[in-house]
């Protein structure tokens, strides 16, 4: 019985949770994968692509709770101005860490 109850509990709770529900998870699919692709060779528009992905929002800033992978490992040290966001530029910087 406890196994069943505390998933369900789990997955009610998430799913009443406004972020999530506004979450596209093709997006959360389709940047993981480029997150996963890119090396110390790829480009700024690969990044743009990240951003726009990961933006699930469309604030133009990234935050925490739309970071994921290598992103939110490296969020405070991407986080060049240190207002809990990422824009476009400091998303770049995630080049710099590849190589």
């Amino acid at each position: 019985m406890k196994r069943i109850v505390l998933p369900l509990a789990l997955a009610l709770t998430m799913f009443s949770c406004d972020s999530v529900k506004n979450v596209n998870t093709s997006n959360i699919s389709s940047a993981a994968t480029l997150l996963s692709s890119l090396s110390s060779n790829s480009t700024v528009q690969q990044i743009s692509t990240l951003f726009t992905l990961l933006d699930s929002n469309k604030d133009e800033a990234i935050s925490t709770t739309e970071a994921i992978g290598s992103v939110a490992e490296n969020f405070g040290v991407l986080d060049t101005d240190s207002n809990s966001s990422l824009n476009l530029t400091e998303l770049t910087g995630l080049l710099s860490l590849l190589k």
